[in-house]
């Protein structure tokens, strides 16, 4: 089963760019350096950032169905990257170096199914939850922190 796996749009936290901390910190953004690899998952270009990369640290509602399941958690962005990750059947590296927790949806934002997966399987995984009739799309959380990675539809 072929799958597609977005980041978040680019063009959503471009506003965000260059802001000073002040202002960062009004609208409950951090900014962070990293300082290691890997260890910061951008949800954009779906990669780890490199040291030395800035990135900013928010609060980000990845599932806004009107449902017991609406949710949100702290993500990272790189600052000012403007690529955002949109591929058929290929899992970024990002994912495949993590354990992850997959979290099938149906129409109206209702958990269906759930898998967790080091990210070498990913496949099987996400394969389980998309052969479900009733899956819309899944969601995939980094399991260790429990923050939300990407989205993943049928192709």
């Amino acid at each position: 089963m072929h799958f597609r796996i977005q980041g978040l749009p680019a063009a959503n936290f471009l506003r965000l760019a260059g802001l000073d901390e002040h202002e960062l910190a009004e609208r409950g953004v951090l900014r962070r350096v990293a300082d290691s690899f890997p260890g910061y998952p951008d949800r954009i270009a779906l990669r780890d950032a490199q040291p030395g990369e800035s990135l900013l640290l928010l609060n980000y509602e990845h599932q806004s169905a009107a449902s017991p399941y609406r949710a949100s958690h702290a993500i990272f962005v790189l600052e000012g990257e403007r690529q955002t990750f949109d591929e058929i059947d290929v899992v970024p590296d990002v994912m495949r170096r993590r354990v992850l927790s997959l979290r099938a949806f149906d129409e109206q934002g209702m958990i269906v199914g759930a898998e967790l997966v080091d990210g070498k399987e990913f496949e099987a995984g996400i394969e389980l939850l998309l052969a479900q009739p009733e899956t819309a799309y899944v969601h995939a959380h980094y399991a260790k922190f429990g923050c939300y990675a990407a989205r993943v539809d049928r192709a």
